[in-house]
């Protein structure tokens, strides 16, 4: 897949109009198309009063040793509690589930994996999107049914792409093919050591979902569904096989790698869903911004 470097959501922007548009009608004026809306800020650096926690092996709500924590006006993921990590897998959900949205997370991976992470997990962590209600997850259950947006860092040496799609419990479709692989890497660049980095997502419903880095749009898919494997154990009577992810929850990992998150907001588009043009026009609007 090639993607035109451009402005993040002009990219974005650009290919929903053709996916949805191919022809257009008379434009808005400046003045018309400022439609209401502001940048909603998900983490506000002070506690994690609006977030739910559900560590793999742990109840929901407990914060195992302090997994997450707020220190220095940071959202931090750390292990310094734990005598192992043993497969303890922890997601922190903001409290209020969305549909059609832009999402900024600003993170960093920092100091030394926890004794007993997988190979696999070092500097590893994501954003799950569209995930099931932390409510109904089992209290073994290792990942949410969710498609991930998934961040790695790189070794210092090796390539190792960010933003990659993972879909634990779910399948896509990508080039209009249903996906069934758990992950596919991104096209993005390798970001090493302990450099900060900015990850869109443009999720869209059920229809479209982006996932962008400085400009690039790294991967594009449509029609997330529940569905396939990578989700353990799981209860049957969420995990629907067929089920479109509609909406769902914004959960943020604890995989064995420490993590600093200093922002997270989102635009909620949810008001301009059932207006094309409106939504058309807000998209433009946030790309002028960037």
């Amino acid at each position: 897949m090639i993607y035109q470097r451009q402005n993040p959501v002009i990219a974005a922007f650009i290919l929903f109009s053709l996916f949805f548009f191919p022809s257009c009608g008379t434009s808005q004026t400046e003045a018309e198309s400022k439609e209401e809306g502001e940048w909603v800020q998900l983490f506000n650096g002070k506690d994690l009063d609006d977030w739910t926690i559900k560590i793999a092996k742990h109840e929901l709500n407990e914060n195992f040793v302090n997994t997450f924590r707020v220190e220095d006006s940071l959202m931090k993921v750390r292990y310094d509690g734990y005598e192992a990590f043993d497969q303890q897998y922890g997601h922190i959900y903001f409290n209020t589930p969305f549909s059609y949205y832009l999402l900024n997370v600003e993170y960093r991976f920092v100091g030394e994996q926890a004794t007993g992470g997988e190979g696999w997990a070092l500097r590893n962590s994501g954003a799950m999107l569209h995930c099931q209600d932390p409510k109904t997850i089992l209290k073994d259950q290792d990942f949410p049914i969710s498609i991930e947006g998934q961040f790695l860092g790189g070794d210092g040496t090796n390539p190792r792409t960010t933003s990659n799609l993972c879909t634990p419990g779910t399948h896509v479709y990508m080039d209009g093919e249903l996906f069934t692989p758990h992950c596919v890497n991104s096209t993005s660049k390798t970001y090493h050591g302990e450099q900060w980095v900015k990850a869109q997502f443009l999720v869209l419903g059920d229809s479209l979902v982006y996932h962008i880095l400085e400009g690039d749009t790294v991967v594009k898919y449509s029609k997330p569904t529940i569905g396939g494997g990578n989700v353990n154990p799981s209860d049957p009577a969420v995990k629907i096989d067929g089920t479109p992810l509609t909406s769902g929850f914004i959960a943020l990992q604890s995989e064995s790698h420490p993590i600093d998150f200093r922002k997270v907001e989102l635009f909620d588009l949810e008001s301009y869903k059932g207006n094309k043009e409106k939504l058309k026009n807000v998209l433009a609007r946030l790309a002028r911004k960037e």
